[in-house]
């Protein structure tokens, strides 16, 4: 938890942190090992990806991290419930 809230930015923080907090519970020990494999990538590339704004290589692509930015697309992707409006 502490490496995924940890990141370097901010937006990537919210973006991995949040994810794995709400899966971490239900990971089987093959997606821990990806999700390991993940927190390896650079922060700056992380956010990119997750963002939307550079495509994820091939070579880099697991479906881990496909899971992560197909959920971190979803409008409110990052933000913090208690920042959250409505």
């Amino acid at each position: 938890m502490f490496r995924a809230w940890h990141r370097g930015t901010k937006e990537t923080d919210l973006m991995v942190g949040g994810f794995v907090q709400r899966h971490i519970a239900v990971f089987t020990e093959e997606e821990l090992d990806e999700l390991e494999g993940v927190l390896e990538l650079l922060d700056v590339d992380l956010a990119d990806w997750l963002s939307g704004r550079r495509p994820i290589p091939a070579e880099v692509m697991t479906p881990m991290l496909e899971r992560m930015a197909r959920e971190c697309s979803q409008l409110g992707a990052g933000v913090p419930k208690d920042a959250r409006r409505g």
